[in-house]
């Protein structure tokens, strides 16, 4: 008997929900019995009548698997790497069903369907440096900075073709390392049908799309990333699967996977009561960790998960407690962060997560959800709000920008520009801004700088470094072509630039977690827009002043503010010339003066740019 054979403990685990390594023995495994070798393969289908195996091998005629105890298993001698194959699986009514491997790791390019027999051991890794320094470099008081990209469309190849992972490993990979990003969070790259979808609906949880290569053509993609000193995350959907016939759907017979459907989306919901299932997502996320060496997954559709009344609100069944709680899903999304966190405590687990839902970034054992970060989405949702207000009419809105204070340290916050704002009709990030063209521009960079300097860590989607005015398409590359003029090159700059100063300046991440690195200056000024306040790294002598101007009216002698009687410079003003503004800035060192303003007991006057921000730096 070989050593991919499942073992009646193992079986007994995977229907408990406890094997959470379950893809060592699931799937198709290259395997030896009786000194031949061959390919195992083992299929959990609980309720399945029979099992054949299907594939060139025996010419699409079926191999009889044998069960035991919910296992489908059969040894195929002799047989290589690269062979297809699908599971026919007769339900118990004689209905018969071609279906995909769940535990594939590599799948036939669409519109093809089947599994690949594919080993992924033997990949060459180079990135022990950057593993054995992952804990310090993903501390909360790190810099994150995260570039989210969808690979089919960051940029595309003469003929209209998506780039490979290993273009995208040569090019990406340098671009994201010049910009001064720190992290690369890709949109799901596990096997789906539908380009539409974006990644969003699965079919192959364990097998990298071969949209854009092999396996290990993505694992050298991730390998030059840590040896860039670049983390990946990837974006994962253990909410709800793919409705095609080939997936989860349906699988033995019986909604194995999940029978409710999602009516927002068109997919079925997992079904967290069954307990094999949280054996084969809790082994998925494992695994992506396990064989990629990714550095973090960002869980998509969190709220989807956890309530039950979600897309649904007047005919939900409510829980035992009449709640409308999803007390499954509350409790193998805790198991999972658990399980995550014992096997790779340096790891990140980030919510997308867009309710009042207490606790996302607390211990299971205190009643969190367990992850270590969460999307403000609330924080998105005022701030792009905000920015679609005409000038006169911000005044009235000013809480839209402040509100998010109130909040900001009851989780461990990333703050999101994501695809999710740039699409349906949402319009790019450029075009929701008001005013004529060059005051769209100049509101672009404010956006990108009060980001910046609030409190959380950061991320922005493709294409908006460099001012895409159109909304993103997934079916095409981003408008590289803009760099050829010259307001998109300097916005581009500008980012770059800003990027690298987050880096540098410990007072925009070291303290994102509590009111030691935040101080309020100027908050209430509705008439004129403006907002100001102190960011503090943990040494308290190391801090920033931050002023931004979110009305396109210049002043030349603003007071503000400051904490010592010392000298401050500007370091950083999104209104200067190199980066397309009109230059109103602010040269030499200020010396402040004696006098209470803004609960300090100091003042300087400073030149306030129009629709800009300038960052102070106290100099000793």
């Amino acid at each position: 008997m070989g050593q991919y054979h499942l073992t009646p403990e193992e079986k007994y685990l995977y229907s408990k929900g406890e094997l959470h390594k379950s893809y060592h023995k699931f799937g198709a495994h290259k395997d030896t019995e009786n000194q031949i070798t061959g390919i195992r393969f083992n299929l959990w289908a609980p309720a399945a009548k029979n099992v054949m195996l299907m594939g060139n091998f025996n010419n699409w005629q079926g191999s009889q698997m044998e069960f035991q105890d919910g296992v489908w298993s059969i040894f195929i001698p002799q047989l290589e790497e690269r062979e297809i194959y699908k599971y026919q699986i007769e339900d118990q009514y004689g209905k018969k069903t071609l279906k995909a491997d769940p535990y594939a790791f590599y799948s036939e390019i669409r519109p093809k369907t089947a599994s690949v027999v594919y080993e992924l051991e033997g990949y060459s890794w180079r990135d022990e440096s950057w593993l054995k320094e992952r804990k310090k470099r993903q501390k909360l008081n790190a810099p994150m900075n995260i570039y989210e990209v969808h690979l089919g469309s960051w940029k595309t190849n003469q003929d209209g073709s998506s780039y490979s992972y290993r273009q995208h490993a040569k090019e990406l990979v340098k671009y994201v390392k010049e910009m001064g990003y720190t992290h690369l969070e890709l949109m799901p790259v596990m096997e789906h049908p539908l380009d539409n979808s974006w990644g969003y609906q699965l079919t192959g949880y364990y097998a990298a799309t071969s949209r854009y290569g092999t396996p290990k053509d993505l694992m050298h993609l991730i390998d030059q990333a840590h040896q860039a000193d670049i983390g990946i995350i990837l974006d994962w959907v253990p909410g709800h699967f793919c409705p095609d016939e080939q997936g989860l759907i349906n699988f033995d017979g019986t909604p194995l996977y999940g029978w409710e459907k999602h009516k927002h989306w068109g997919t079925y919901k997992f079904d967290f009561k069954t307990r094999s299932n949280w054996s084969f997502l809790i082994s998925n996320a494992l695994f992506w960790y396990d064989h990629y060496h990714i550095d973090g997954i960002r869980v998509d559709a969190i709220t989807s998960m956890l309530r039950l009344d979600y897309g649904n609100d007047k005919e939900f069944t409510p829980n035992f407690f009449g709640g409308y709680e999803n007390l499954e899903a509350k409790d193998f999304i805790q198991e999972l962060n658990k399980r995550v966190f014992k096997y790779y405590p340096d790891v990140l687990m980030i919510a997308e997560e867009s309710s009042d839902w207490p606790l996302v970034t607390k211990p299971p054992h205190d009643g969190g959800l367990g992850f270590n970060y969460k999307w403000n989405m609330g924080w998105m949702n005022d701030t792009l709000e905000y920015i679609e207000e005409e000038f006169q009419q911000r005044k009235y809105h000013h809480n839209l920008l402040t509100f998010s204070l109130a909040y900001a340290y009851s989780e461990n916050f990333i703050l999101p520009l994501s695809h999710d704002e740039v699409v349906h009709g949402k319009k790019s990030l450029l075009d929701k801004q008001a005013g004529d063209y060059w005051q769209m521009f100049a509101g672009l960079r404010l956006l990108y700088l009060y980001q910046m300097t609030h409190p959380g860590k950061k991320l922005l989607f493709m294409g908006g470094e460099f001012g895409q005015f159109i909304e993103w398409r997934e079916y095409e590359a981003l408008d590289w072509i803009l760099l050829d003029y010259e307001k998109h090159r300097r916005v581009k700059e500008y980012c770059k630039h800003i990027n690298h100063l987050y880096l540098q300046e410990k007072a925009l991440h070291e303290n994102d977690q509590n009111w030691d690195g935040f101080n309020w200056l100027e908050v209430n000024n509705t008439e004129q827009s403006i907002l100001s306040y102190q960011r503090k790294a943990q040494d308290t002598k190391d801090y920033l002043l931050v002023i931004l101007n979110f009305k396109p009216v210049a002043y030349e002698h603003y007071k503000i503010g400051v904490p010592e009687k010392i000298g401050y410079q500007e370091i950083f003003n999104s209104d200067a010339l190199e980066y397309g503004g009109s230059g109103v800035v602010n040269k030499g060192v200020f010396k402040a003066r004696k006098g209470h303003y803004h609960r300090q007991e100091y003042n300087i006057h400073l030149r306030i740019p129009p629709l800009g921000g300038i960052i102070l730096k106290p100099i000793r």
